[in-house]
């Protein structure tokens, strides 16, 4: 059958059966308009793990989502698909997270990893395994957009999307990021991981057509990550979650915040939502929960208005990690539904 005839005889108002693609499409991914690419890895993760599960916990979740969003209704017949499962990059994750946990208890005894042969050598391992994961990451990504696809990227933790903005630069050349997180992640090599989670957007920096970081809900940062952004001489701007709570509570409103934002943002972006964005009642589960962020309804109003102003490229979204419960999945799944609804309104 072809695309049109699926849509005709697939009813979106019945359960998704446990076959079909993610949130219960028919749609082989062949046929799909947005690609999410899974990504389970948390090779560095230095707190709380389960972020590897996160792509495979939101898909069950997404079975739940209802297909008539009230935003997008016709979304589900773009087709949204869920690119292969890596499994060698969740072996690869595995295999190397007991390296990182080593040299992280190193690192928490004091130690100078620099003056031992066996923290060197672990820690190579570990860096070059986090290498091989955006190469592949990289290379997946251009493999979708060479097929005319919208593509995303599911985590994981925080480091899995530099291949992606690689292969996003090598697409569209120079953009912003609005990145919303409780943390800025500029921590340069983290506990001597090149690749950690806490340094994706200092490495991202790196390459010069990222023209522009935005960061909002940002409430746990060290003074190197201050460091960072004052040595970028207007290139990151922040917004804290105490400074945006500071202006409401004295005024503004919540559009008047998103229009700051906004306006700080070049014209073609790609939005990176780390779910410790939120408040942590809606993440309980992930790495690392901060007290405060942002409400579910916050983040919405201020996502949406970002698409609609600006030339949305791509997402990713990460740090999703399982607990004894589908909360956390729940939520993923929601998010991940509005953010590819928000991408489809590119053309």
């Amino acid at each position: 059958m072809n695309k049109s005839e699926i849509i005709a005889q697939f009813d979106p108002n019945s359960a998704g059966l446990k076959d079909a693609n993610i949130y219960g499409l028919p749609f082989q991914n062949e046929d799909c308009e947005i690609i999410i690419i899974p990504v389970p890895w948390e090779a560095t993760v230095s707190y709380g793990s389960g972020a590897v599960k996160g792509p495979e916990h939101i898909f069950e979740a997404s079975f739940q989502v209802d297909l008539h969003h009230p935003q997008f209704p016709e979304l589900w017949k773009k087709g949204i698909g869920m690119d292969i499962t890596p499994e060698h990059l969740s072996a690869l994750s595995q295999h190397v997270r007991p390296m990182a946990e080593q040299i992280i208890s190193m690192h928490e005894e004091g130690l100078d990893i620099s003056l031992s042969a066996e923290g060197q050598q672990l820690l190579k391992e570990v860096n070059e395994a986090c290498e091989s994961m955006n190469q592949w990451v990289e290379e997946r990504t251009e493999y979708w957009i060479g097929q005319n696809k919208k593509v995303a990227l599911l985590g994981g933790d925080h480091s899995t999307p530099l291949g992606y903005y690689r292969a996003m630069h090598k697409k569209h050349g120079k953009f912003g990021i609005l990145h919303i997180d409780a943390h800025m992640d500029l921590r340069i090599a983290y506990e001597g991981f090149e690749y950690s989670h806490a340094s994706v957007m200092y490495n991202a920096l790196k390459n010069e057509q990222l023209i522009q970081l935005t960061q909002v809900g940002i409430r746990d940062y060290c003074a190197q990550e201050d460091q960072v952004v004052k040595d970028n001489n207007g290139r990151i701007d922040v917004f804290t979650d105490f400074k945006m709570q500071s202006q409401q509570f004295e005024g503004d409103t919540w559009k008047m915040i998103c229009d700051e934002i906004i306006e700080t943002l070049p014209e073609n972006i790609l939005i990176s939502f780390d779910i410790d964005g939120f408040d942590a009642t809606l993440c309980p589960n992930t790495g690392t929960p901060v007290p405060g962020g942002l409400s579910y309804s916050q983040a919405i109003y201020l996502l949406n208005a970002a698409a609609q102003k600006r030339n949305l490229l791509g997402f990713d979204l990460v740090e999703v990690a399982p607990g004894d419960d589908d909360w956390n999945g729940n939520v993923g799944a929601r998010l991940l539904f509005h953010l590819c609804g928000l991408l489809d309104m590119k053309k």
